[in-house]
């Protein structure tokens, strides 16, 4: 009975990873929604940028995915190197963990370290891993497909986050929110 359940339990942990791509949208766009941040449309930008730029570099490699044999769920019609779920959601937990060590805190959040700070990483960053390594164990890819996806999504983090911070967008971004929380009373 033990393995019954282990084996229900496991289907259906597998199933709402291979399903969370709704699940992150409708996060990122609540958040958006509740802070009204130009950070967060920023961050958002981002990874719909990293999820669209590695589907471009998907087709260009055109590396296959793993044999249909080895798929328990619906075969992918698309190509698997690298894998765009390792990409965005590694573009997601990198930029939170980047945002919550080194922005400020937003107005419209908590000023409790431990909820604005520490838990997000916390939460983000297994979650991600758990749908990284997911994406092997459903059979859409391979770990080098997934660990391509992932340096990508690594790379575009710092690339991104460096031009927020860097080059000047933040304070941009900043002159933005001001003017329209001034012109809607937000």
């Amino acid at each position: 009975m033990g393995s019954l359940a282990h084996r229900y339990l496991t289907n259906f942990v597998l199933s709402f990873l291979d399903k969370t791509h709704p699940v992150v949208i409708g996060l990122t766009g609540s958040f958006l929604l509740y802070t009204r941040s130009a950070g967060v449309a920023y961050f958002a930008a981002g990874a719909s940028t990293c999820s669209l730029t590695v589907k471009l570099i998907k087709r260009a490699i055109r590396q296959p995915r793993p044999p249909p044999s080895l798929v328990r769920r619906k075969v992918k019609a698309s190509y698997g190197m690298p894998s765009t779920h390792s990409a965005t959601i590694t573009f997601f937990a990198a930029y939170i963990f980047l945002a919550c060590k080194n922005l400020p805190i937003h107005k419209t959040l908590s000023p409790n370290p431990t909820i604005t700070r520490l838990m997000p990483p916390l939460i983000t960053t297994p979650w991600a891993l758990a749908i990284m390594m997911s994406r092997v164990w459903l059979g859409y890819h391979t770990w080098p497909q997934v660990a391509a996806g992932s340096a990508y999504g690594i790379t575009l983090t710092m690339l991104w986050f460096a031009l927020w911070t860097r080059a000047g967008l933040n304070d941009l971004g900043r002159r933005v929110e001001e003017v329209v929380w001034q012109r809607f009373g937000w």
